[in-house]
């Protein structure tokens, strides 16, 4: 019996001593085979009925938020060119203006008009004049900063327009300074064109007969015979510059009088002789509807561009008659 108690006391020892040696607390480990990786599925979401929302997942950081980001293997990562664009810093030698204005915000044509100006890293400037083309066609050589008196022409219309320039090349500033003109003349009729007259109006004598397919118009301050056609044809009208004599020329033709038909009359003096000396003028208005009639009343004119040019005139009946260029159309106004 006391064999058989040193025996178990032995084993309890043992015991003692290995759960003394792998920690007083450690849970007993049983090794058990490896299981296998099983794939797991994450569910769609679905729409809910009555609501249009659409979800979408999440996207992952790309750092964790709990500590520093990982360091690259191979130095540190250079930006893509796309999301910066680098841009040149201004040259610190080139010339600026600081400022080019005038003494006035309006100028009326004839009439003076004074620039200032003022530049920075320049030894000089120049200043051209603008027609109305917008070519430079005068200039004058100034100093870097200072003020000079243009004069403008009687017969400037619109706006009048200068440009200020330093430097040279690639080290070149300029300015454009551009001023409108006020209207100096007002028209003779009402409603009265958008643009400036040329000029003010032109007492003038009119002397306006009707006809069969048009009129005639007699401008003795322009000295020249119009006839205005209303045959749909081209040109709309002609002018002829009055060669009548009343010393040499007939006053009209006898022997076309005596055929004339009822209620049609000939014209005489200036008109007739335009009439009767070109067929085109005669063949396209046809004859007289009523004797001339001489009135006093104006001419005006206004630019459209290239030299060209609107006629407007009175006429017999309190109108006013506008010719475009080159015979192109003409209408009538009516005054309101």
């Amino acid at each position: 019996m006391e064999k058989r108690y040193r025996t178990g006391f032995f084993c309890l020892l043992i015991v003692a001593l290995a759960l003394n040696a792998c920690g007083a607390g450690a849970p007993l480990v049983i090794p058990t085979a490896r299981p296998s990786a099983t794939a797991t599925f994450t569910e769609t979401p679905t729409r809910t009925p009555g609501f249009e929302v659409l979800v979408s997942p999440t996207p992952l950081p790309l750092t964790a938020t709990f500590g520093p980001s990982p360091t690259p293997l191979f130095g540190v990562t250079r930006a893509a060119a796309a999301l910066s664009t680098p841009t040149r810093a201004a040259n610190p030698n080139a010339p600026r203006i600081e400022f080019f204005t005038s003494d006035t915000l309006a100028v009326a044509p004839g009439d003076p008009v004074t620039l200032f100006w003022s530049t920075r890293g320049a030894n000089g400037a120049v200043i051209y004049r603008l027609d109305q083309n917008g070519e430079r066609n005068q200039l004058w050589n100034v100093a870097p900063d200072g003020n000079l008196t243009v004069p403008t022409r009687r017969a400037d219309r619109g706006q009048v327009s200068f440009v200020l320039s330093v430097g040279d090349g690639a080290l070149k500033a300029e300015q454009t300074l551009t001023l409108p003109l006020a209207c100096p003349d007002a028209w003779f009729f009402l409603p009265p064109p958008e643009a400036c007259p040329n000029g003010p109006a032109q007492p003038t004598t009119l002397v306006e007969q009707p006809f069969e397919r048009g009129r005639m118009v007699y401008v003795q301050a322009l000295n020249r015979v119009y006839a205005l056609f209303n045959d749909g044809l081209d040109p709309s009208w002609v002018a002829f510059e009055n060669r009548y004599n009343p010393a040499v020329h007939p006053e009209l033709d006898e022997n076309f009088e005596r055929a004339l038909p009822p209620g049609l009359v000939q014209p005489k003096r200036a008109l007739g002789f335009v009439w009767r000396g070109n067929d085109l003028v005669r063949n396209r208005l046809g004859l007289g509807l009523a004797e001339e009639s001489a009135y006093e009343g104006f001419s005006q004119t206004v630019g459209v561009g290239e030299g060209a040019e609107n006629l407007y005139l009175n006429s017999a009946n309190g109108t006013v008659l506008q010719l475009l260029p080159q015979g192109r159309a003409w209408q009538i106004i009516t005054p309101p």
